[in-house]
């Protein structure tokens, strides 16, 4: 009977898929994330694991990997937190949930720059605190979203769908960035394809979409952040080491940039304390992908690619490098 170990409670749909093949099943429902000493031993133990984006499985927890363990399932999109060479030169598979997120991710970055630019955290401290007294045509004046100029870096599914919100949407001005055009949708959306310095240097709203590599760690860091706009806003709902947390706590006391949303940070969970105590910075805890939709189908998919690697199916999340 295949053995899996789940790193931390999941929605149910993909442990019954498990069960129903009679797999027997572990879950972490510690409130804890495994320490090192902890994966190691999963590893040694298991046919297979479930992991979260927080389980750093690098090259010396695979090392512990027995010869029972066949799939690292992340229950997740990314798999930087993975070590996939070390684990495919094993003879282990690695599989993300690839695709599932596009839509609640995109939703959230627009909920973050609607939420920026019409200064919604503010309003509604406001009105908490009793300052609201009567109605001031000069209270909280900001510009529409409508006709600005977003920049998108990283035209995956997230980017795409970032797109077409903002043309659909807003008839927004749309300049992006990957790293090869997309003509479709260029077509679709009157996107034009620019160097990131021209877009950085020319939009109202630069949104992040690229995934965690050694090239674009701190892609946005002082420089960057000097050529954009004084009014403009950075969205980052990718990876919290894209951007230079540093510099960008620079830049916002220096006024190089209006402000910023964040959904990730570059220690995360720990974030600057200069940070938090901006106004014209928001926070969300990592929860861009977090609706039910998203989540029972991240569950469904991260199963499955567990229940094809054991049954010598090549699954739909393998991560190929």
């Amino acid at each position: 009977m295949p053995s899996v170990y789940i790193t931390n409670p999941i929605p149910e749909i993909g442990v019954n898929l498990l069960l129903k093949k009679g797999y027997k099943v572990e879950i972490n429902k510690s409130s804890r994330d495994l320490t090192v000493e902890g994966l190691k031993k999963i590893v040694g133990d298991y046919d297979a694991v479930l992991s979260f984006l927080t389980n750093k499985i690098d090259a010396g927890v695979i090392d512990f990997a027995s010869k029972h363990l066949k799939v690292i399932a992340n229950f997740a999109v990314g798999f930087d937190n993975i070590d996939a060479r070390a684990a495919n030169a094993r003879g282990i598979a690695v599989c993300n949930t690839p695709g599932v997120a596009s839509e609640s991710v995109a939703e959230h970055t627009f909920a973050m720059i609607l939420a920026l630019n019409k200064m919604i955290t503010q309003q509604d401290r406001f009105v908490r605190d009793g300052k609201y007294k009567k109605w001031d045509p000069n209270l909280f004046l900001s510009h529409q979203v409508w006709g600005q100029t977003i920049g998108i870096i990283g035209l995956g599914r997230i980017g795409t769908f970032v797109g077409q919100i903002a043309n659909g949407g807003f008839r927004m001005k749309i300049l992006y960035f990957d790293i090869r055009r997309a003509e479709d949708f260029e077509l679709l959306t009157d996107a034009q394809f620019a160097p990131v310095h021209k877009i950085l240097k020319d939009s109202d709203i630069v949104s992040l979409h690229v995934p965690l590599t050694e090239q674009t760690k701190h892609l946005i860091g002082k420089e960057e952040l000097r050529l954009m706009k004084n009014s403009a806003i950075l969205i980052n709902t990718a990876r919290g080491p894209i951007v230079d947390e540093e510099a960008l706590v620079w830049a916002i006391k220096k006024k190089e940039i209006a402000g910023a949303g964040l959904d990730v940070y570059e220690h995360e969970p720990e974030i600057s304390k200069e940070l938090l105590g901006m106004e014209n910075v928001i926070f969300s805890p990592h929860t861009a992908s977090a609706t039910f939709e998203t989540r029972n189908e991240m569950s469904r998919i991260a199963a499955q690619n567990i229940i094809d690697v054991l049954e010598g199916k090549e699954p739909f999340g393998l991560v190929k490098v």
